[in-house]
């Protein structure tokens, strides 16, 4: 049990400067994303693309505005517990909140403020019947330690921008090194930058990894020390034809789909999938929850990173009217303030 004065639910762009400005008021934060990395959107649909509308900053991309907000919450150094979801949220009979995670992990928390975007994020799954019971031994929808499929005869199908990325990272010589690499996409045409593309072909011509145009449509398995493990993926190509094309590890990358997940059934009011919120303080219908970003709604809501940063702030100094109920919170200024100095480490 981890007791704290807030959890942020979401580690995306606009929950990491949550975390920044509720630091800024000396609330202890600890943040949950369902994601095995900070970054939300950024970090899945465009990490690599230009942003520019973040004031102060010309351009960047996604990956540089997440590097540059982590940087920023340091001095805070709140703890982000990745890959979980929260499941439940209970409210304590003294106002707090009871939060668990899909992990087991619990919190015991004064506030809850929701930047959970479009919802939390989960992987396009390869739907043939009996193949999700070998996710993780031998079907996998990320890769989280490369260096375990060195080696390996490693099947991947997808075309876009991640599965291009680790199709090239798989059959370039180095540690993480496959024995043979094989692109499986639909169509010929792929949903990536021109970069990535090329690549792979120049690849494919190189002899360094093989490229199908068609579809996984069956699979074959064995039994091996009493765990089953895919050995082939049947695909069926655009003639019509069955290709039996041997593995030993499956990577599906059809991208990601955001899921409100069990936020719908926490008792907010809600309007076409986002939460309803006021304008003063960005509260929901709960007191003590709060929710910024995308995943709010209120009329003349814009759905920009800008807005997110402004909801952030106002829902921090409402967070600390519960937090702190006995002291009055002054607009302090970065530039000027001593304590802000103090906090953020910088100064005299």
């Amino acid at each position: 049990m981890i007791e704290t004065d807030a959890v942020v639910v979401g580690a995306g762009p606009v929950g990491l400067f949550q975390v920044f400005q509720l630091g800024l008021l000396e609330i202890r934060t600890q943040v949950v994303d369902s994601l095995p990395y900070p970054g939300g959107q950024c970090i899945e649909l465009y990490p690599d693309k230009p942003i520019y509308d973040i004031p102060g900053v010309p351009c960047c991309t996604g990956r540089q505005l997440v590097a540059n907000l982590l940087r920023q919450l340091e001095p805070f150094a709140p703890t982000i517990h990745l890959n979980q979801l929260v499941s439940a949220v209970e409210k304590q009979a003294d106002g707090r909140f009871l939060l668990a995670t899909s992990s087991g992990q619990q919190f015991l928390t004064k506030t809850i403020i929701i930047a959970a975007g479009v919802g939390g994020f989960q992987a396009r799954r390869l739907n043939l019947e009996g193949l999700d019971r070998f996710d993780g031994s031998s079907l996998f929808y990320r890769v989280e330690q490369a260096a375990s499929f060195a080696g390996k005869n490693v099947v991947i199908v997808g075309g876009d921008d991640t599965a291009l990325q680790w199709a090239s990272h798989f059959a370039v010589a180095g540690p993480d090194k496959a024995k043979s690499v094989t692109l499986i996409h639909r169509r010929d045409v792929f949903q990536a930058t021109p970069e990535r593309v090329a690549k792979i072909h120049a690849l494919r011509d190189a002899g360094a990894l093989r490229l199908m145009v068609g579809q996984v449509t069956g699979f074959e398995a064995k039994n091996e020390q009493q765990s089953d493990k895919l050995t082939a993926a049947v695909v069926t190509d655009v003639d019509g034809q069955l290709q039996t094309v041997r593995l030993d590890a499956l990577m599906v990358f059809f991208g990601l789909s955001p899921k409100l997940g069990p936020i719908a059934s926490w008792g907010l009011d809600m309007e076409r999938k986002q939460l309803r919120v006021d304008t003063e303080k960005f509260s929901t219908n709960v007191s003590g929850i709060f929710a910024v970003g995308d995943i709010n709604t209120y009329p003349g809501k814009k759905k920009l990173i800008l807005s997110g940063f402004h909801e952030s702030a106002l829902a921090a100094y409402a967070a600390a009217e519960i937090v702190f109920p006995d002291r009055k919170t002054l607009l302090q200024y970065t530039t000027t303030s001593p304590r802000l100095h103090q906090l953020l480490g910088v100064g005299g």
